[in-house]
């Protein structure tokens, strides 16, 4: 008989794992989608169209707060967890939770779901959200370009509109954030690659999205995964690189699912050290040694350049960081607090007074985000949220550490510089050295 399957998620890993592992499997019947971790994902369904013949009217998406209902009501034997960046005690509650109720449940592991490329694929993933995924991957396509090579980035899935429009979708051009709509959380990760000159793909299906990047109109020699939140890779990598982060000290063996991320790991970089303390970094390097001491450790650093200190030096400061990397990605000490801190602000101020709507929400969701506001924008009104709260905070002004320029986006009525920050390798060997020995081993001609 079918077992019944309630795939537990938030709109990413959840319909990659159905797509892979359960869309043509006669052996399960999913019933169900639970969402979370995003705002306003659920109350929608998996489209038809994307699900495939045994799913003619498509599957329910519901809210994981229903999930017991859910199991009882749909008569449900088995529940696949399925989404990133969750200490263990969340894993194993939820886990309980759903033995409770009656249902087996169930985690995939990466040979389960990879897609398999005709191009070598390099991933980069991380032990936490806001490790410095980004920037690593700007470097390793850095160092690749300027061999001659021709690197398509694909990101890890963010689609919270209409799925189908978004079942592959490619970024060449600072246009086409327009075009398919972005939310400020998927501009965040793709304007980086468009404005290096790179292409970028993203949507929901990911076998379709890879063989699409495989023959991109500009050429393909390397493929390259840009990993989210701490999820692994999507595609079986060739080259597995993990970035951990020694400001969360820990979080690498007690957040699934990090932890696979530094055992699969042939490169760990080890980011931010100079901005850490050494009791930290040793504690990082620490456990990369216990739970992998093949994998070799590049030490990292992220420095920050502003476009103009003088509006932080002495001033009282709104720092503006990622949203995802506040929120379930609980980090305290983002690049803005950096900023504020080598450059001398007087103060960082405390935006919870003042923020209004969908931000208010963020903030009771998220009670620990602390003096820092989170750039969340998965909708119109998030967006109109954010700058009525950034113009009603008393500040001299803001301090904007986000990847892309909001100033774009909504109207800053104070003062306002932007912070910078790339990866910096410290030492041997660094991403230079380890790419050219993958290109050795790929027999991977350079044009350069």
């Amino acid at each position: 008989m079918k077992k019944n399957v309630i795939i537990i998620g938030a709109a990413g890993r959840d319909f990659h794992n159905f797509n892979t592992y359960f869309r043509d499997n006669v052996n399960f019947n999913v019933v169900a989608f639970t969402a979370a971790q995003i705002p306003d994902i659920d109350g929608r369904k998996y489209p038809a169209k994307l699900a495939g013949k045994l799913y003619p009217k498509g599957i329910p998406i519901f809210a994981e707060a229903e999930l017991p209902n859910l199991i009882k009501k749909f008569d449900v034997q088995v529940c696949n967890f399925a989404y990133s960046d969750v200490p263990y005690q969340r894993v194993m509650n939820l886990s309980a939770l759903v033995n409770a109720a009656g249902a087996n449940f169930i985690l995939l592991g990466p040979e389960a779901t990879y897609v398999k490329s005709t191009k070598p694929v390099i991933a980069v993933c991380a032990t936490r959200t806001g490790c410095g995924k980004s920037q690593t991957s700007r470097r390793i396509i850095e160092i690749l370009m300027e061999k001659g090579l021709k690197v398509v980035a694909v990101r890890h899935p963010m689609p919270y509109g209409d799925l189908v429009e978004q079942k592959v979708q490619r970024f060449a051009t600072i246009a086409d954030l327009a075009k398919h709509k972005c939310t400020i959380e998927e501009m965040e990760e793709y304007e980086p690659h468009v404005e290096r000159g790179n292409v970028i793909y993203a949507g929901v299906d990911y076998e379709a999205i890879l063989r699409a990047a495989e023959k991109d109109p500009k050429g393909c020699d390397v493929i390259l995964w840009d990993g989210g939140n701490n999820d692994f890779s999507f595609y079986k990598p060739d080259l597995m690189v993990t970035v951990a982060d020694p400001h969360r000290p820990g979080a690498e063996v007690s957040y699934y699912p990090g932890e696979v991320n530094i055992r699969i790991a042939d490169v760990v970089v080890l980011n931010k050290i100079d901005s850490a303390s050494p009791e930290n970094i040793n504690q990082v390097r620490e456990n990369i040694q216990k739970l992998n001491p093949r994998a070799i450790v590049v030490d990292g650093a992220s420095p920050i350049r502003v476009d103009d200190e003088s509006i932080i030096r002495g001033k009282r400061v709104l720092v503006i960081e990622d949203g995802p990397t506040l929120t379930h990605g609980e980090m305290k000490i983002g690049a803005g607090v950096v900023a504020a801190k080598k450059y001398g602000a007087a103060e960082l101020v405390d935006p919870r007074p003042y923020v209004v709507g969908k931000l208010a929400e963020t903030f009771r969701i998220y009670p620990n985000i602390g003096k820092l506001l989170p750039a969340m924008g998965y909708g119109a009104q998030q967006i109109k949220d954010l700058e009525a709260t950034v113009n009603k905070v008393k500040c001299d002004s803001v301090v904007i550490a986000t990847p892309i320029d909001l100033n774009r986006l909504i109207k800053i009525r104070k003062p306002n510089t932007r912070v910078y920050y790339d990866l910096q390798e410290i030492g041997k060997p660094d991403l230079k050295d380890i790419l050219n020995d993958f290109l050795k081993v790929k027999k991977i001609k350079t044009k350069k």
